[in-house]
């Protein structure tokens, strides 16, 4: 395997570069953020990577303290990654680019993923927008399942189905991201079809209006 390349600088941004600059090393992070994933689930959510690339740059990660490999506990007895405590630090590295990275030109038709669109909604909460306003959602794609609270002026996302949810929202990412981004209405989409609510409309309608791309 081929020595991992360095800057050689002292500068802290330069030694962060060494370890995450690598090409899907960033993004590999990004789709553990929510948690630990199988090796399968990281190629799900990165479809662009080959294999023998997304194993480097674990084996690369690894090796630096950033992310770590364990098997879970019987009946799984899966093998998976997750972020180490150096590794979860990047939450905000990533989501503050999430935020930069929403100005550029997006490639048309690209796809979005299930956890990218999840975490946009972290990364472009308006607190201004949303005041005192409070709500639970259960969000739904696919086969996935969160949870998300907006209360006290911040948003909390986490997998898995919601308890008490005022109301619950079942789309595809590349809707829900045409949602927040402001692109197509919650009514819209409701018309076509496209999003299906259960529960408090109103209250999805007000959600559609919290994030800052909107």
């Amino acid at each position: 395997m081929a020595a991992q390349r360095t800057y050689d600088d002292a500068c802290g941004i330069a030694r962060a570069l060494d370890v995450v600059g690598e090409r899907w090393a960033l993004l590999a992070i990004r789709e553990l953020l929510l948690g630990p994933k199988r090796f399968t689930d990281l190629r799900t959510g990165l479809p662009g990577v080959s294999a023998n690339i997304l194993s480097q740059r674990l084996r690369e990660l690894e090796a630096s303290g950033v992310v770590l490999r364990r098997r879970l506990e019987p009946p799984a007895g899966s093998w998976v990654y997750e972020l180490t405590d150096r590794g979860r630090g990047l939450e905000h590295v990533i989501l503050d680019l999430g935020r930069w990275g929403v100005e550029s030109t997006p490639t048309v038709d690209a796809p979005i993923g299930v956890d990218s669109v999840i975490l946009s909604l972290q990364a472009l909460f308006d607190p201004k927008t949303a005041g005192d306003f409070r709500a639970h959602y259960e969000v739904r794609l696919g086969g996935y399942r969160f949870t998300v609270v907006v209360a006290d002026g911040r948003i909390d996302v986490a997998r898995g189905a919601a308890e008490h949810a005022d109301a619950v929202i079942e789309t595809t990412p590349r809707r829900l991201d045409a949602l927040v981004s402001g692109e197509l209405s919650v009514t819209e989409l409701v018309q076509s079809g496209e999003v299906t609510v259960e529960g408090d409309l109103a209250a999805v309608e007000r959600f559609a209006t919290l994030f800052s791309a909107s």
